[in-house]
């Protein structure tokens, strides 16, 4: 059963509108020809995305997303995102957008990546950007 959960870990955060967000993934995850088996999206602080990111990929910095592909076939969703909330919100002022739709962002950015999109080069995050932004105008 195709689902889209959302969890939340050593922060209070609760998500607006999760169905609505729901659906949203689920319509950029078949507009670009994948089919959802299972994501779960998880809300946690920094110091809780902190010891994951350097347990599992060995770096000393904070960060706003951390994804994990779970699926063993490519035309298939199956994954977990883990998103730092405080990080979410720093950012939001720093680019001075709401915090909502600098989550929605981090959101469909998590999503892209599984669906094999990469953002390590210049020309790989200007992809990511342009997909993140067309994505993100369907909400």
């Amino acid at each position: 059963m195709s689902a889209i959960r959302f969890f939340s870990e050593k922060v209070r955060f609760e998500l607006p509108h999760p169905r609505k967000t729901s659906n949203w993934l689920k319509k950029t995850i078949q507009k670009e020809g994948f089919r959802l088996k299972s994501l779960n999206i998880i809300f946690c602080s920094d110091a809780y995305l902190g010891k994951m990111n350097q347990r599992y990929l060995n770096h000393k910095t904070l960060t706003d997303i951390i994804t994990f592909d779970n699926s063993d076939d490519q035309a298939l969703i199956e994954g977990d995102i883990f998103i730092s909330i405080p990080r979410i919100r720093e950012n939001a002022k720093k680019f001075k957008v709401s915090s909502e739709s600098e989550l929605h962002r981090v959101m469909v950015h998590g999503v892209l990546h599984l669906m094999g999109y990469s953002d390590k080069s210049a020309r790989q995050k200007s992809i990511m950007r342009k997909k993140e932004d067309a994505y993100l105008s369907l909400r």
